[in-house]
């Protein structure tokens, strides 16, 4: 765990320029758009379940509403009409995640773990599956390499589950992989339509 977080400080550290150079050009674009904020800071469950604020670039019209599917998790489709136009885009490309990089330095997140989920969730999970909570979040997670945004909610609690059980480098060295060809190959972007109507 030692090395997982020296690993992470020193890519954090060498992407920053990258990532201070796309965050100009995304907020010059986004205020030109809308005029709104650039960030969208969100509220999500850290490591042993402790609040912390994960930074976005905001892709949704200001002040919208939050729409749950039946298990719990975020609705997201192609034709969600809460999507600004260069939102689809960040999403479709994930760039919308690099100001989590930041989240990386403060200690809040890996580059590799369980996505965080919102602070209502904390009360969903039983004894056993708080197991997850013992590894920081991560900006791409086990999920995000093989289902991207269409795992169901009790689906994404299993395979963290698994992923805390079975952390390792050559495990994160397979999701970093996956992730990368999931993102190139714009694979399971949207949420699948059916399950909104389950």
């Amino acid at each position: 765990m030692i090395f997982k977080r020296i690993f992470d400080v020193v890519l954090a550290l060498i992407l920053v320029p990258l990532v201070c150079i796309i965050t100009l050009l995304v907020s010059i674009v986004i205020l030109i758009s809308d005029r709104g904020p650039v960030f969208y800071n969100a509220k999500r469950l850290g490591r042993y379940g402790i609040p912390f604020t994960m930074y976005k670039f905001r892709t949704m019209i200001v002040n919208a509403p939050d729409i749950r599917l039946p298990d719990g998790s975020t609705f997201n489709s192609q034709d969600d009409p809460r999507i600004t136009k260069v939102g689809k885009f960040l999403r479709n490309s994930s760039i919308d995640e690099f100001p989590q990089i930041f989240n990386v330095l403060k200690g809040d997140m890996s580059f590799i773990g369980p996505r965080p989920d919102p602070l209502d969730w904390l009360e969903r999970y039983t004894t056993a599956e708080r197991v997850f909570l013992s590894v920081r979040p991560g900006i791409t997670g086990y999920n995000q390499a093989y289902f991207r945004n269409c795992a169901d909610g009790k689906t994404k609690i299993l395979n963290d589950i698994y992923y805390a059980n079975n952390i390792s480098f050559s495990l994160d060295f397979k999701i970093l992989i996956r992730t990368i060809k999931t993102i190139v190959l714009r694979e399971n972007i949207y949420v699948d339509e059916d399950r909104k109507k389950e």
